[in-house]
């Protein structure tokens, strides 16, 4: 599993989830520096613990489901079309959890690069995930991960663990390529994967190597 930034929710800090995504236009409709503020302590109300709850019961679930499919596809099952894309939508490395991390250092950083470029990029993949399901006819789930996630201390230590991200995100579409047949699919997941080995992981390499920004993004991205 993707190595994660805490998730801060009602003041609380739990494990969080990072993800990947391009940022180019993908073909086919696949188409922030000064270190964040020592939180104060606060009071958590009864209401504000369940609520707490709650958020963890939401992630931990996605993260079961995710790790139940990819367990029962390696037992021999195969998977469905709705799971391969659940799974590339909802898990741990997939396009959810990746734009949640990236919005949470544009609001604790500002517009910086190349998290405001790959952010935007994050949302087109996910919309290209969402066509698939409708085109299934099957329900489109919200973002579970929207303000669960915590900005790392610092741009540099999260450009060096979204470079690993971007890694574990290749893998997995890896992975779920060989889980099914469907052309559309194929072509949408073929699109994602290629965004993440050619654009994003190169231009977090770049800002790790830079301390943890760009001035811009490379050509082409």
């Amino acid at each position: 599993m993707r190595k994660l930034f805490p998730l801060a929710v009602a003041g609380l800090t739990l494990i969080g989830l990072a993800g990947c995504a391009p940022a180019e236009s993908v073909s086919t409709d696949t188409a922030a520096t000064e270190s964040a503020a020592p939180v104060e302590a606060v009071e958590i109300s009864e209401t504000e613990t369940s609520e707490t709850d709650a958020a963890i019961e939401v992630v931990e679930a996605t993260e079961a489901a995710a790790t139940e499919s990819k367990t029962s596809a390696l037992d021999g099952n195969s998977m469905t079309s709705e799971e391969v894309i659940l799974a590339a939508l909802m898990g741990p490395d997939g396009e959810y959890a990746a734009a949640a991390s990236y919005l949470a250092v544009l609001e604790a950083y500002g517009d910086v690069e190349p998290y405001a470029t790959i952010y935007s990029a994050e949302l087109r993949h996910a919309d290209a995930l969402i066509r698939q399901l409708e085109r299934l006819g099957v329900e489109v789930p919200e973002n579970p991960y929207l303000g669960q996630i915590q900005a790392p201390a610092d741009l540099e230590t999260a450009a060096l663990a979204w470079a690993e991200g971007e890694v574990l995100n290749i893998e997995l579409y890896d992975y779920l390529l060989t889980m099914t047949d469907d052309a559309q699919l194929t072509k949408v997941l073929n699109n994602l994967r290629s965004a993440s080995l050619d654009s994003h992981l190169p231009a977090f390499e770049a800002a790790a190597e830079s301390g943890g920004t760009l001035a811009s993004m490379p050509a082409g991205h």
